[in-house]
């Protein structure tokens, strides 16, 4: 496709999803899991879920394909059937085509089924399903890998074991892994996770934190207020894991790593590093063991990357953020997509920045992070 004119370059979407087919895990499985894998099933009253063992809730695919719907049109239809939604969320030639509908050269791509799957109890049945879904995954991108981005995903079921899904989706060709919300053992701060971000860094693996990744953070479980107060608060796990990454020393004992924030917006970031630097001002006794040689907010701004999609905000505060850590994002095919408008959208946000920062939020950041040829 040809070069965008609103920066000279290929549009990268730094956060977009694919939408699990019936036979993502076909053939992929050992025999145990094969019989239990999640599977579609038709609502008696109309639309299509996954049933999964081990979760009360089945997975409604709507809301995973809904780009572009708004309003009454969303409100009538809850629930959908899988062939009404953007095919392109499980067929790679129909992916590029909506790709070059939206004016975008390629995207990063995250799960949808599988971020849901990042809250099931059962770390074994999580780590099968996850490793099914890398192969499909990159089957899918294979199509045009310079186009269709793989990301993995790990049930960091110990840290050891999360080592050998690294290089095992290195091997696949992957470009980065999608992390669980909370691990199997201790949590993220723990010196026992040293050697995963140790072979995150040599293995150059981008980890990434997506929102809706984390067990009690699903937007499906009963929160405070109304329904719209749950889907404002679903950034709050990302805050979490990066205030405790940034306390915890683990920037400070590996400088090389990378983390991405997904799809937890980025106006609010400023405020955030200043409440960081102020608290440790305060009372750095509340560190523990932990000697941090920098402000907090200097490992936020050198190793934390952002990705965004509508928020105007980020536009506007732009100047108190590392532009080079900022990237934008479609969502598609999901319900908070820019698609199919998104090129308007961003003739729009974007009018504050200099040309050099629309073409580093727009397509360097990624193109650099992801090591990518578009």
């Amino acid at each position: 496709m040809p070069t965008n004119t609103l920066i000279n370059k290929q549009i990268i979407s730094a956060d977009s999803h694919v939408t699990e087919p019936a036979d993502v895990f076909k053939g992929r499985l050992s025999k145990k899991y094969e019989e239990i894998a999640p599977r579609m099933m038709r609502r008696p009253e109309g639309g299509d879920v996954f049933v999964i063992h081990g979760m009360e809730q089945p997975y409604p695919i709507t809301l995973a394909s809904a780009a572009g719907k708004r309003g009454k049109e969303l409100a009538d239809q809850v629930f959908a059937n899988f062939m009404d939604c953007h095919h392109g969320g499980w067929n790679p030639k129909q992916r590029l085509e909506d790709q070059d509908k939206d004016g975008i050269g390629a995207e990063i791509l995250y799960p949808s089924l599988g971020m849901y799957l990042a809250s099931h109890d059962d770390p074994e049945y999580k780590s099968a399903m996850f490793g099914g879904y890398n192969e499909w995954l990159t089957e899918y991108c294979s199509v045009d890998p310079d186009r269709l981005i793989a990301l993995g995903q790990t049930a960091m079921i110990t840290p050891e074991q999360g080592v050998k899904d690294l290089q095992q989706m290195k091997k696949l060709g992957m470009k980065g892994v999608l992390m669980p919300g909370y691990p199997v053992i201790d949590d993220y701060d723990s010196r026992i996770y040293d050697p995963f971000w140790e072979a995150a860094v040599d293995l150059d693996m981008p980890v990434s934190f997506h929102i809706l990744t984390y067990k009690g953070n699903t937007g499906r479980d009963t929160g405070r207020g109304p329904k719209l107060n749950q889907f404002i608060r679903i950034i709050r796990g990302n805050q979490d894991i990066i205030g405790m990454l940034i306390f915890a020393g683990v920037f400070e004992r590996f400088p090389k790593l990378k983390v991405v924030c997904v799809e937890a917006d980025a106006g609010w970031v400023p405020h955030f590093g200043y409440r960081m630097d102020h608290a440790c001002e305060r009372s750095p006794h509340w560190l523990g063991d932990v000697t941090l040689s920098k402000k907090p907010s200097e490992y936020l701004y050198e190793n934390v990357y952002l990705t965004f999609q509508d928020d105007v905000t980020a536009f506007k505060v732009k100047d108190m953020l590392n532009t080079k850590r900022m990237m934008w994002a479609s969502d598609f095919p999901h319900l908070d997509s820019t698609f199919p408008g998104s090129q308007a959208l961003l003739a729009k946000h974007t009018g504050l920045l200099t040309d050099q920062e629309k073409i580093d939020i727009l397509h360097d950041n990624a193109a650099e992070l992801y090591q990518l040829a578009v």
